[in-house]
């Protein structure tokens, strides 16, 4: 046995306890269902896509009419196409967003783009495009509304539960709900029904994750596509709370740049000293959103904003490759198209997210490692430039993996340190540039016995 692999997680497993009350406690923790399908198509796109698309507003005003949604021509299909390219594998679309504007054909209030000189059903239109394109379809509702003179009444909650029963009864499967706790700073002091917004969900669609104030998403904590070192699935119940709070959620439209430059990767939500002092904890992946542009919704002083692909291949690298899904916000145009500059960019991302495992040197699937495994040791069958590897834990074990180290065999046959990491979970990408005839890897520290699902090496 190499001596650097000797200290491994069957040996002294950094210190920590392999197995006790308290491991067992955090390793019965699992994903739902749901939860696992998430965790396979990890990367979906935002549409953000209504009445400010119009105004060219980022938040509306709470005073605007059915006459000033002056778009002529919505092409979902075109949208879905570009989506499609980007690698994603759905689209959530914003309904209804804080000016109360609802992009479909709703019975319970006049505010709503039936009443416009456009006229179509865009729910309906978008929903339809991505059953053609095999995209999944998802739906943004936002729970503040400016525009409706309910709001901050009992019948407010009657009336968004109607809306939230449309959405979920006429367009087909949905497999993500997101909700925000986004409200006005002047707004009234109105608490929703969480609850009840959650019994429909589940009841007529009970596929669907629920997001961000849900119990099966959580938010990373920024819009900035920054994520955690360590970014646990397993963490505290109360977070579930967290975005619920309005003092903790965007509060004014200029906010959104502060929050972009908030970098939460020295939070520790997961940690064995974080989860010992919880005395209830969930699974509760982390969704990193973040707009390819600037701002959320389109203006044409924004072109210039168009994130690169490199960038936002950067972005997929830290969050998909980080245990975490990625929520990208593309925003179509006031002519309903999704810009141009956009969609070559969404392209290009495409097709590096299609080259990570598009030359594969070996692929294995260890599963439960036994207790004499503290390492994986891999040879190739002549020396490769190594560009990526791609671990998977098995998560229905939950997420055990909490230190491991990355070794590459050079052409003399010794091994050289290239990397060290913390924690695996659904995904962990490792993008590299370096020759080697093939790779150990030492788990050093672990919740029980690891998992592992599978493990990729990449030209």
């Amino acid at each position: 046995m190499n001596t650097e692999f000797n200290r491994n997680w069957t040996t002294d497993n950094n210190g920590f306890a392999l197995m006790d009350n308290e491991v067992e406690r955090y390793i019965s923790v699992v994903p739902s269902e749901n939860q696992m399908r998430l965790a396979e198509k990890p990367f979906y796109c935002f549409i953000h896509f209504g009445m400010n698309t119009a105004t060219a507003r980022e938040w509306g005003k709470g005073n605007e009419t059915v006459d000033n949604f002056t778009i002529s021509a919505v092409d979902a299909e075109q949208w879905a196409s570009v989506i499609k390219k980007s690698g994603a594998t759905g689209i959530i679309l914003t309904c209804k967003h804080h000016d109360g504007f609802c992009l479909w054909h709703t019975e319970y209030t006049d505010f709503c783009v039936k009443n416009t000189a456009f006229g179509k059903d865009i729910v309906k239109l978008v929903s339809d495009a991505c059953r053609k394109y095999g995209l999944d379809f998802g739906v943004y509702l936002s729970p503040w509304d400016m525009h409706d003179k309910r709001y901050g009444t009992q019948a407010y909650n009657d009336y968004f539960c109607n809306q939230l029963e449309e959405l979920l009864t006429n367009y087909g499967e949905v497999f993500e709900v997101w909700f925000d706790g986004a409200k006005g700073a002047d707004a009234v002091d109105f608490e929703y029904d969480w609850q009840r917004y959650y019994k429909i969900i589940r009841t007529l669609q009970p596929k669907a994750n629920i997001a961000i104030c849900g119990n099966d998403i959580r938010w990373v904590g920024n819009e900035g596509g920054k994520t955690r070192k360590s970014e646990y699935s397993v963490v505290p119940y109360s977070l579930c709370d967290a975005e619920k709070t309005m003092k903790k959620s965007q509060q004014g439209e200029n906010q959104a740049a502060s929050l972009k430059e908030f970098s939460s990767k020295d939070e520790d939500l997961g940690s064995r000293q974080v989860l010992e002092k919880s005395d209830r904890l969930c699974w509760y992946p982390a969704e990193v959103d973040v707009s390819i542009r600037r701002g959320w919704f389109y203006s044409k002083n924004e072109n210039i904003t168009v994130k690169s692909a490199k960038k936002l291949f950067s972005i997929y690298l830290s969050s998909v490759g980080n245990n975490c899904t990625l929520l990208l916000n593309v925003p179509p145009t006031n002519k309903g198209v999704i810009h141009k500059k956009d969609a070559k960019v969404l392209e290009k991302l495409g097709n590096m997210i299609s080259g990570i495992t598009e030359k594969p040197i070996s692929e294995y699937h260890p599963g439960m490692l036994s207790d004499d495994c503290g390492y994986l040791e891999y040879f190739f069958d002549s020396v490769k430039k190594l560009r990526y590897i791609v671990i998977e834990e098995d998560i229905s074990f939950s997420q055990r993996v909490e230190a491991f180290d990355v070794y590459v065999k050079r052409a003399d046959g010794e091994y050289k340190f290239l990397s060290s990491h913390t924690v695996i979970g659904a995904k962990k990408i490792l993008q590299l540039d370096t020759k080697c005839g093939g790779v150990c890897i030492v788990i050093r520290q672990s919740r029980s016995n690891p998992v592992i699902k599978s493990i990729g090496f990449y030209e």
